[in-house]
């Protein structure tokens, strides 16, 4: 079967409705609840991206909670002594063939982390360990979240409802974490090495384009609008988006 253009522009939008009901009803069946991390609750956290540009915030110290993104975890060894509290990495990091997903499983081999929240793991759980075995990463706790644990968070954080229906509309794992611990009650939350219009990883210097600029500003404006405790350890950003610069608190 074949399609002209606004035939093809028809037929993606069906599509893209028929997609977009199947998940709200499942959304609706399964009454996902957000997932939390109590040990986030009154403290300040820091969520570390892999934005080339990345600074430590200002009065960090070990009072505060880590969480790193995918392969951010390496930024670290520029800052002390930190082992993340919690760490946040998409299920394609794992096995993966892309030149990220190797460049991540470099990086975070033979590390360690607390908390392991895998994002949209489809397989199970056994193969789940034998996969961070290989890289030889090691964790506290392994929490597999699924989709529609996800749209809940986002949802009970912003009140939006997104399914994520591709690359366009997606949030990186650094805004999720970000909710994570905006939802877990943390006092504050600073933002580092997580920046909407960058591009390249702190990791490597593949110069990957990152795909959820739009989305993740998007969220950042909409925390802002409900005056959520959200900052910023980089200048850059600050200027850019209008998130508060982090001064020690």
């Amino acid at each position: 079967m074949t399609f002209d253009n606004e035939e093809a522009v028809a037929h993606g939008s069906l599509f893209r409705a028929k997609q977009w009901l199947y998940r709200f009803i499942k959304y609706i069946l399964k009454r996902p609840q957000p997932f939390i991390d109590p040990t986030l609750a009154g403290k300040v956290v820091v969520v570390l991206g892999s934005a080339p540009e990345a600074h430590k915030p200002v009065g960090m110290n070990m009072n505060y909670r880590l969480i790193t993104i995918n392969g951010s975890q390496q930024g670290l060894d520029r800052w002390g002594d930190f082992v993340p509290h919690t760490t946040v990495m998409m299920f394609n990091q794992v096995e993966g063939m892309t030149t990220n997903a190797r460049e991540v499983r470099r990086v975070l081999n033979g590390r360690r982390t607390g908390k392991l929240y895998v994002m949209l793991w489809r397989h199970s759980r056994s193969r789940l360990e034998e996969g961070l075995r290989a890289f030889r990463y090691s964790y506290e706790a392994l929490l597999p979240v699924d989709r529609y644990g996800r749209v809940a968070l986002v949802r009970a954080v912003s009140g939006y409802l997104n399914f994520e229906l591709d690359a366009s509309t997606k949030y990186s794992n650094g805004i999720v974490a970000v909710l994570l611990a905006l939802h877990s009650g943390a006092t504050a939350v600073i933002l580092s090495g997580i920046d909407p219009s960058s591009s390249g990883h702190a990791y490597n210097t593949a110069g990957l384009v990152r795909k959820h600029g739009g989305p993740d500003m998007t969220m950042i404006k909409r925390l802002m609008h409900l005056k959520m405790p959200v900052y910023t350890a980089d200048m850059h950003v600050a200027q850019a988006t209008g998130l508060p610069l982090w001064n020690g608190g």
